[in-house]
């Protein structure tokens, strides 16, 4: 059961005058309102009658789409004072912002520290120099790790996103940032597959060809290899992929295989059919039978071996993979083995299991 709700505030491109190469952010502000400042206090209350009694640990006031830390002085106090009055109330747990790694200063971090923030997100994006440079990014990775650090020890809850396929990037810069993100130890991250957006700089390159996105395959591979890293090292990923939106979807403004709906899914199935293989590796190599088990010839008219996948009742999905991708992957390469997918409320969610029958 979900333990985490956050009614969120949007402030698209308020605070950021940069121009990121793969940034349409100014189209979208064209589209999408931001609040104003009388408008927040209403979209809190429209929230919070549907977040009771649903055993909630925690509730959010999350401010994004922009970079908050950006935007003038004063009107960060008025945004934050709504804020921090339902926090005080305790009709909220947490308040939540994301912002630049360069519009982060002592200052910043006072006026945040005084309203109670806890939780600040950087868009990092990559820690590669030539990334951020050919990224139009505007700052160098020595700001980050500034950032980072000073975040840090003035105590708040630190997010880390980073993206994947940016010009001038390889699998190997990503593992790197990955590494590096680490290094920092944030709680939280986020991972988003570059989509190339049309109105940017980026869509440009793309059809002059000085811009070769990765392939959905090398997409994929990349980001769960991230994934599992972050992961291993205890961080909380909360999200993969662009959300979608009128602008961000299969039929908005998006160029054809650069953005898929369901890639947190595509992501955590790979990885469930992985260690789904493994432990079925594992028990072919225990088993006395194993060779004959794996041969057709030696089959004859043995009825097949059973062999059941079981899972926690919400990661079912990941279990059998995007489409059922999963399924037909092992039915397809182990045509002698019957297979079964089945849940299991004793195990923990994200964690398969492999039982013969």
């Amino acid at each position: 059961m979900k333990k985490h709700a956050i009614i969120p505030i949007f402030i698209p491109h308020k605070g950021c005058p940069n121009d990121c190469v793969f940034c349409n952010q100014k189209k979208i502000t064209a589209k999408q309102k931001p609040f104003e400042i009388g408008e927040i206090e209403k979209r809190i209350e429209e929230y919070l009658p549907t977040l009771q009694n649903r055993e909630l640990e925690v509730i959010e006031v999350a401010f994004f789409g922009g970079s908050f830390t950006g935007i003038p002085m004063e009107e960060q106090r008025e945004y934050l004072s709504i804020a921090k009055r339902y926090k005080d109330a305790g009709e909220i747990h947490k308040i939540h912002l994301s912002t630049r790694p360069d519009y982060i200063n002592k200052e910043i971090l006072d006026l945040l520290k005084e309203f109670t923030v806890d939780v600040i997100e950087l868009g990092v994006q990559s820690f590669d120099p030539e990334v951020l440079c050919l990224s139009n990014r505007g700052h160098t990775r020595e700001i980050v790790y500034s950032a980072c650090k000073m975040i840090q020890d003035y105590g708040f809850e630190l997010g880390i996103q980073l993206m994947i396929g940016l010009p001038g990037d390889s699998y190997e810069k990503c593992m790197e940032s990955v590494a590096e993100t680490i290094k920092i130890g944030p709680s939280l991250a986020r991972l988003y597959p570059t989509v190339i957006l049309k109105d940017t700089e980026l869509f440009e390159r793309f059809q002059k060809g000085t811009f070769k996105p990765f392939s959905s395959e090398e997409m994929l591979r990349t980001t769960k290899d991230m994934y599992r890293k972050l992961r291993q090292n205890n961080i909380t990923i909360l999200r993969v992929g662009l959300k979608s939106t009128e602008i961000i979807s299969e039929s908005g403004d998006t160029v054809a295989g650069t953005y898929h709906p369901a890639f947190r899914q595509l992501v955590e199935g790979e990885l469930a059919k992985e260690e789904l293989e493994r432990q079925l590796f594992l028990w072919l190599k225990n088993q006395n039978e194993a060779e004959n088990l794996l041969k057709n010839e030696k089959m004859g008219k043995r009825k097949k071996t059973v062999v059941t996948f079981l899972c926690e009742g919400t990661s079912f999905s990941n279990m059998i993979g995007n489409c059922r991708c999963n399924k037909y992957y092992f039915e397809e390469k182990y045509p002698q083995l019957s297979f079964r997918f089945k849940t299991d409320s004793s195990l923990e969610e994200g964690k398969y299991f492999l039982k013969n029958l």
